[in-house]
């Protein structure tokens, strides 16, 4: 079994977050290892097509400051230092990638909803994570399987 040394929680802050959260948490206790978490916020002009007919930026800004401000809460309830919060701009998949990679992370934890089926080539961020990494990923099942 891999010894791991530096371990990435992602998150997306909902209440699923805490299963994750937990488990990385165990994980990080199981082998003294350091926990970084990080947190992608999707800027909306990917979310919605790149063509918006209005300028969204005071809109993104305060979805930057409530993102931050929840994100420093979750990470203090699990200890996590300030120097291993990262909150992210950009496509969740390819930037929980780049934030493992420079943070040399063993392992990325992520939740997943444990869809199958047309859900599943559709696709999720724990897919995208998985199918597109370098190290070890650990998906931890939240929600019901769901039948599609």
């Amino acid at each position: 079994m891999p010894r791991y040394q530096r371990i990435m929680l992602a998150v997306d802050l909902t209440e699923e977050s805490n299963i994750v959260a937990e488990t990385a948490a165990n994980l990080a206790k199981a082998f003294d290892a350091e926990l970084h978490i990080v947190h992608v916020i999707e800027p909306i002009s990917l979310a919605y097509g790149g063509d918006m007919p209005m300028d969204l930026s005071t809109v993104q800004e305060q979805i930057q400051e409530q993102a931050k401000t929840h994100l420093a809460l979750f990470a203090n309830r699990l200890g996590i230092s300030q120097g291993r919060q990262h909150l992210i701009f950009g496509r969740p998949e390819s930037e929980i990638h780049q934030v493992a990679e420079k943070q040399n992370a063993d392992v990325i934890v992520v939740g997943s909803h444990g869809k199958h089926g047309l859900a599943l080539l559709l696709g999720s961020t724990a897919n995208g994570v998985l199918h597109g990494a370098n190290r070890d990923v650990l998906a931890v099942r939240v929600g019901e399987l769901t039948d599609t």
